[in-house]
């Protein structure tokens, strides 16, 4: 009997260490399956963050090719400007070398025009002196006329400013 007791107690202290280290398995299958319950929604969250970090890249990627094309342009506009900028520079120097030209052209012009108005009141005034001077002529020569022409003929009246009158 006592080997049945000690067969029972042995027994028992087996089965209550089977039953503790079922339980202790238990317990560490709970917590083992909790934190993979806990772990599949942090990787959902993080898979979600991931996705929604994708979508944010690719709108930042899109707005980079967009502002990139836009810089771009500005830089052709930019080289567009300089270059016209450039034109209308040399157009400008060759604006002003003409119009430097013409004014000397002009003021050549102006030079030349006092000076032939200038000659023109000479000739103008040394005319009018040899005008005088014929019209005097012509006077003298009329009076030496007048003294030995006929007075009785009209003609010779009117070239001597006679008037019948003072026959």
């Amino acid at each position: 009997m006592k080997i049945v007791v000690a067969l029972v107690s042995l027994s028992m202290v087996i089965m209550v260490g089977m039953v503790f280290q079922a339980v202790h398995q238990e317990i560490k299958m709970r917590k083992a399956k909790n934190r993979m319950v806990e772990s599949s929604l942090e990787v959902k969250r993080k898979e979600e963050a991931i996705v929604e970090l994708k979508t944010k890249i690719e709108s930042l990627g899109q707005t980079i090719k967009t502002t990139n094309s836009k810089n771009e342009e500005l830089r052709r506009k930019k080289e567009e400007a300089s270059q016209s900028n450039k034109n209308f520079g040399e157009r400008l120097g060759t604006c002003s070398n003409e119009k430097a030209e013409i004014v000397k052209k002009k003021t050549d012009l102006t030079k030349i025009i006092s000076e032939l108005k200038a000659n023109h009141e000479q000739s103008k005034e040394k005319a009018s002196e040899e005008i005088q001077n014929l019209k005097q002529q012509i006077l003298d020569r009329d009076k030496a006329i007048c003294a030995f022409v006929d007075t009785t003929k009209e003609e010779a009246r009117k070239l001597c400013g006679i008037s019948e009158s003072s026959r």
